[in-house]
């Protein structure tokens, strides 16, 4: 359980979800703990050095939580993941990456399209689906279930905006996680 020397959290995405990463500093005794959605990978008590890097996986991909001294008693901490920067990962991951979130009959289901590959993710399960082409895009159809699915990817017209792509269940559209972000800041 987390107590009062969490000084970082991270949440990142990836295909299945997006993992929420907690980082502790004892500053006084050097302790770290590192978890990922609440269970802790990693724990180191009573460390002499109270900075430098922290290296751990999520998944596949190679973690570093960085300790910097930013005076006598004060500390930044930063993530990297794959070699880049938590941001410079992040927004590649949102260029990359299309989500939604909801739920069925009591299911929860995050749904997650690759726009590299062209694979749709169902809670971290690459899944089966069926593509067609049509007017100005492509339909991708899929189940989450026994519940028919369909993603529409759609030009925008507009070169900067690209490809618009939009999941319907049952026939009702669903709002992306971006969409929900954006809708939550404003």
């Amino acid at each position: 359980m987390p107590d009062g020397d969490c000084v970082a959290t991270w949440n990142v995405p990836l295909h299945a979800k997006v993992h929420r990463i907690e980082f502790e500093h004892g500053t006084t005794t050097g302790k770290r703990v590192i978890r990922v959605d609440g269970k802790e990978i990693l724990r180191r008590d009573w460390m002499f050095k109270l900075v430098g890097k922290e290296p751990f996986k999520l998944g596949d991909m190679k973690c570093n939580i960085n300790v910097e001294a930013l005076g006598t008693f004060a500390y930044e901490y930063s993530l990297d993941v794959n070699g880049k920067t938590f941001n410079k990962f992040k927004e590649e991951q949102n260029k990359k990456l299309h989500s939604w979130e909801t739920t069925i009959a009591g299911n929860d289901w995050r749904v997650v399209l690759d726009k590299e590959t062209m694979e749709i993710w169902a809670n971290g399960c690459n899944i089966n689906t069926a593509g067609e082409f049509v007017d100005n895009g492509t339909v991708t159809h899929f189940e989450l279930g026994k519940t028919p699915c369909r993603i529409e990817a759609r030009s925008s017209g507009n070169k900067k905006t690209g490809v618009i792509h939009t999941l319907f269940i049952n026939g009702t559209q669903i709002p992306s996680t971006a969409e929900l972000a954006a809708v939550a800041s404003s």
